[in-house]
């Protein structure tokens, strides 16, 4: 986490939508001790996390007075996350208002392709930053104007580690692993795991070339959360898509029926 990981304290917002165009550059505070006591890392932690947390509830507060169906999408890089938006938000545009902010530590690559489908959508940089926080969401979402009875896609920082630690304020916490990752990355990560409500196990066109066990690896992930609600599916071939519109659908009416 912050206290020991590195993580830079200068972040970038861009704001991409049609006929607006916003940068941002914002200055994030991060504390960092470098003191050898365990105790003194302890307690800045513990600070860190507790500040988080009062903005996380500040941010839950907002979306819930207006309605705002928040998801925080968090994976290793290269499982898919970027691309299961793409497809999502391709398949039902029309039928909701959707809006996505996008973490990454360098580069606007993913916010545009996600601009390209026509969503309005928020880059944060980074920097040496391994996850988002609540501090950074709370300073992308006053500047993008969220309608009310809307989804929120928030796509952290590829990395499983900070980002389990990190509360966004989000409704949901959807957890993204490719078939090429291995059966055993629940056990390897439970911290993320822990934390999620969802997780999609994505590229299952690819099940027949890698050696990994589907069940084992199901079997694994609702050992460390067994309420997890769980997808198969494929970007690619488009398996499983339907599935997971189809709860997404019904997610977003109960929300909007509450």
């Amino acid at each position: 986490m912050c206290a020991t990981c590195g993580c830079d304290a200068e972040t970038t917002v861009t704001m991409h939508e049609p006929g607006a165009h916003m940068h941002d550059h914002s200055h994030h505070e991060h504390t960092h001790n470098h003191d050898s006591s365990a105790s003194k890392v302890l307690s800045v932690e513990k600070d860190i996390l507790q500040e988080n947390n009062l903005l996380a509830q500040r941010n839950r507060g907002f979306f819930e007075g207006r309605n705002i169906l928040s998801f925080n999408l968090v994976s290793s890089p290269g499982s898919g996350k970027t691309s299961l938006l793409e497809h999502t938000l391709t398949a039902l545009k029309g039928e909701m208002e959707f809006a996505v902010i996008e973490g990454d530590q360098q580069t606007t690559n993913d916010a545009d392709r996600i601009h390209a489908t026509g969503t309005k959508v928020v880059q944060i940089n980074t920097g040496k930053g391994c996850h988002l926080d609540a501090h950074m969401v709370l300073h992308a979402v006053q500047n993008m104007q969220l309608k009310q009875n809307s989804v929120l896609f928030i796509e952290n920082v590829g990395n499983l580690v900070c980002p389990s630690m990190f509360d966004l304020g989000e409704k949901e916490r959807v957890v993204i692993i490719s078939v090429t990752e291995g059966d055993d990355k629940p056990l390897k990560y439970p911290d993320m795991f822990h934390t999620a409500t969802v997780c999609i196990i994505n590229k299952m066109d690819l099940l027949p070339y890698v050696p990994i066990d589907l069940e084992k690896l199901k079997t694994n992930a609702l050992h460390i959360n067994p309420s997890l609600k769980i997808f198969t599916l494929s970007c690619t071939s488009g398996e499983g898509m339907q599935q997971w519109l189809q709860w997404l659908r019904a997610r977003v009416h109960e929300a909007v029926t509450i």
